[in-house]
């Protein structure tokens, strides 16, 4: 892809940034904002997800992760708190998110499996970037001015094994569940009758977003993959000098010269593609997943609606008891306009952020980029500049002095 392609690419992301949907005004939406904008300029809730620990028993293997919870807040009994946690009840937590706060929009986790780590799925390589991702996972819900204070999130952080397991159970049972996912998806099914425009301009701002980021991301992952082969190459080349060093005994200094400034650039390499895959490509991969992430908002607002467009179409054609069927539409208008406000609200919140994680992503891998090729070039820069000076000397030795 060439250069002319990048920047039409960046245009076209930059224009899609340039959505702005419209901010509720009524009195009853401004409460139902929750302070998105007021967020608190001090923090008060710090999070580390760290050394991960293997368990094996006879029925199964999985890895833990120690999350150590600091907090002056008042609601807390302690100041500091440790557990431990294994993926399955980070999964639990997003979906207890997803639950309770259904148009909000909940960090993405890592994927299950990741495709190079379907087989080898606990090597360290694999262990490190998801621990990396639970990190982020768990400190952008302490950073969101509403999921911070969820109480399924605190009992994450705080209750030992044994009360998480108890706190799990008092869920809905799983008759309760089915029957809200067939209701769901029924209505998924039914459709919304007239979506808001705003929401019509979000969802085509997620369709275009999730087919650029995608793009990316892809691209991304080739470059990687394609300097990880360049790397590999170079590490051969140095050797290769001083071993041909050892048959050409007029170009020893200046094969092992060579071999320096290959070692110098390879080592420099090293330093581009750690970056590339710690800065750049968890970034990217994080929007990936937050792409599909908004898709599955966008379907939980519809459902609202499309229930509360289900009993209007009742009262219409009087197809239950009326007094009821209002006072039920009564309550859905409500749950509605608190669905679309909670998502307006954190859309804007959302976009500011991809914006801004972006755009600091691609700002520092090109400010690596331009160190990278300055140190090559200065590298070898200096060793053609003594080599020069060494010719210099060589022929002033051999000119004939003059009488």
């Amino acid at each position: 892809m060439g250069f002319s392609e990048y920047k039409n690419m960046d245009a076209s992301l930059m224009d899609m940034n340039s959505f702005s949907p419209m901010m509720p005004t009524s009195p009853l939406s401004m409460i139902n904002q929750i302070k998105f904008e007021d967020e608190p300029d001090l923090k008060d809730l710090f999070i580390t997800v760290d050394e991960p620990e293997s368990h094996v028993t006879t029925i199964e293997t999985f890895i833990t992760y120690r999350i150590i919870t600091k907090t002056s807040r008042g609601e807390f009994d302690s100041s500091e708190f440790e557990v431990r946690r294994r993926y399955q009840d980070f999964l639990w937590l997003k979906g207890k998110l997803e639950e309770a706060h259904p148009t909000l929009i909940i960090p993405p986790l890592p994927e299950k499996f990741i495709v190079k780590g379907m087989v080898e799925r606990f090597n360290d390589d694999f262990i490190e970037t998801r621990r990396k991702a639970l990190h982020k996972f768990l400190n952008r819900i302490a950073d969101h001015p509403t999921l911070t204070f969820n109480e399924d999130f605190k009992v994450f952080l705080t209750a030992q094994a044994w009360e998480l397991s108890s706190h799990k159970k008092q869920g809905p049972g799983l008759l309760s569940r089915m029957g809200q996912t067939v209701r769901a998806v029924a209505l998924s099914m039914r459709g919304v009758k007239s979506r808001p425009e705003e929401f019509m301009e979000m969802n085509n701002f997620i369709e275009v977003f999730s087919q650029k980021i995608n793009l990316i991301d892809k691209i991304s992952q080739r470059i990687y993959k394609e300097e990880r082969e360049y790397s590999d190459e170079m590490k051969e080349y140095g050797p290769i000098h001083i071993l041909w060093s050892a048959s050409e005994e007029d170009l020893v200094d200046t094969l092992k010269g060579i071999a320096s400034c290959i070692d110098k650039c390879s080592k420099a390499t090293e330093k581009r593609m750690s970056g590339l895959s710690e800065a750049l490509l968890p970034v990217v991969h994080e929007y990936v997943l937050y792409s599909e992430m908004l898709m599955g908002v966008m379907k939980r607002r519809d459902q609202i609606q499309a229930e509360l467009d289900s009993k209007v179409e009742a009262l219409t054609y009087k197809k239950a008891d009326t007094d009821l069927l209002t006072e039920e539409i009564g309550k859905l208008e409500d749950k509605v306009e608190c669905a679309n406000n909670a998502l307006k609200a954190d859309w804007e919140r959302w976009r500011h952020n991809m914006q801004n994680d972006i755009k600091s992503a691609f700002t520092d891998m090109a400010e690596e980029n331009i160190q990278y090729y300055e140190q090559c070039l200065a590298t070898w820069e200096s060793f053609l500049a003594s080599q020069t000076d060494l010719h210099l000397e060589e022929t002033s030795e051999d000119k004939p002095e003059s009488h």
